[in-house]
């Protein structure tokens, strides 16, 4: 639906409340929100404000909801980003929302300046990992205070994981007490009709890569960059083919950093057995394909990829940190290692490389672990739980009792 046809709703004086998701991005949409949306809407008149025509999103379900062009990069510009919070005041005031909700730092910045300029009465943002974890200095304070600025503007908070909500606490992001973690954690959840083990699919995709049957295939899937380790990974792998010739790397995700040439390097004479999928919208195919879930990740909000994986059946091997350890139950689901030693990434992958019944093992409990406490159906139902607490369904006054922005 267009902004022209939002309009003819608005002065139609729907009674429903008005709920406004505001993301940079379509992908974070379709990654994260779609069922979420679907829900929703069978109970609130939702809306989108991202970053996209509304005629050029292709998304079927996207396309049935109303869509709002706001220009919100995801690089800082203070110009673009004035821009854009002009927009977004403009919108929310026009449009009376009862309800904002943003996921993603960008966007829960300009979304809990707009909201509260606006007074809107519900605004809700995910707090889906920290840019300034790994950071130092002034950056690491301006992002920081960035994030703290979100918590004292909007009304509600939620984390997608518990260690990640302890660690907002500690920084004093988050007051004692603020903070909500829906189900067991995770934005979205797991579709385990989607993530799955697939005997077909894995020879397809070994035949694709050129990988042997025989191979056991250890796995990365996201955003190839500095942080999420990928280098301490080739390294670990290089250390572990020298031993080992039957074992193969695979890196599926937008290299964002050109780091496939620092890989390869770090990998040596093993550099052969690595393969690059450079961009997919189908994990799944890779994750039936993989033996070995790797995230040696330096930060993660929750490691939902993890979540993903384990629902395909693949042990993990990921970095001890806030988040995975969500994500990951040790000696349980997977191995866990500590961020930045490539030697004990290194053995855990030598250790479960070595192991099939180890693998076996593991693999199964994540497996039953992603289907019972991280459904997909689990966290959607938890956020419209969430929303009927703390959003009243007669349009009018705020819900009783709910807690109000921190400069109220």
């Amino acid at each position: 639906m267009s902004d022209h046809d939002a309009g003819s709703a608005l002065a139609g004086g729907l009674q429903r409340p008005r709920i406004c998701f505001v993301v940079s991005s379509p992908m974070t949409v379709e990654a994260f929100l779609i069922d979420h949306i679907r829900a929703l809407s069978e109970r609130y008149e939702v809306h989108l404000a991202l970053n996209a025509a509304p005629d050029s999103v292709q998304h079927p379900a996207l396309r049935q909801m109303t869509i709002h062009r706001v220009p919100i990069e995801r690089t800082i510009s203070p110009v673009a980003d004035m821009r854009a919070l002009v927009h977004l005041v403009q919108l929310l005031r026009a449009a009376g929302f009862s309800g904002v909700h943003s996921v993603t730092p960008k966007a829960g910045l300009l979304a809990a300046l707009a909201a509260f300029v606006a007074r809107t009465p519900v605004r809700v943002h995910t707090y889906t990992g920290q840019v300034w974890a790994t950071r130092k200095g002034a950056g690491r304070r301006l992002l920081k205070a960035l994030d703290t600025v979100i918590a004292r503007l909007d009304t509600h908070v939620l984390v997608d994981s518990a260690t990640q909500r302890d660690f907002l606490r500690a920084q004093g992001v988050l007051r004692a007490g603020e903070g909500e973690v829906l189900a067991n954690g995770s934005v979205c959840g797991v579709d385990a009709a989607r993530f799955r083990p697939d005997p077909a699919t894995r020879a397809a995709i070994r035949d694709e890569l050129s990988i042997p049957a025989s191979a056991l295939v250890f796995l990365f899937v996201g955003r190839l960059n500095r942080d999420k380790g990928v280098l301490d990974l080739a390294c670990a792998f290089e250390a572990v083919a020298r031993k080992r010739a039957d074992v193969f790397l695979l890196f599926a995700g937008p290299d964002e950093e050109a780091l496939e040439r620092q890989i390869r390097t770090r990998c040596g004479e093993t550099a052969s057995r690595v393969r690059f999928v450079s961009w997919t919208d189908a994990p799944e195919r890779y994750m039936a394909a993989s033996d070995v879930f790797c995230l040696p990740s330096y930060r993660e909000g929750f490691g939902a990829v993890i979540i993903e994986a384990a629902a395909a059946g693949l042990p993990a091997i990921g970095s001890r940190i806030y988040g995975i350890v969500d994500a990951i139950q040790e000696g349980s689901t997977g191995l866990l290692f500590t961020a930045g030693s490539v030697s004990e990434l290194a053995a855990a992958m030598e250790k479960l490389a070595g192991d099939q019944t180890m693998r076996s093992t593991l693999g199964g409990a994540a497996r039953a672990r992603a289907l019972k406490a991280f459904s997909r159906g689990t966290l959607t139902a938890a956020l419209v739980s969430f929303y009927e607490r703390i959003l009243p369904r007669t349009k009018g006054a705020p819900q009783q009792g709910e807690p109000r922005s921190h400069f109220d």
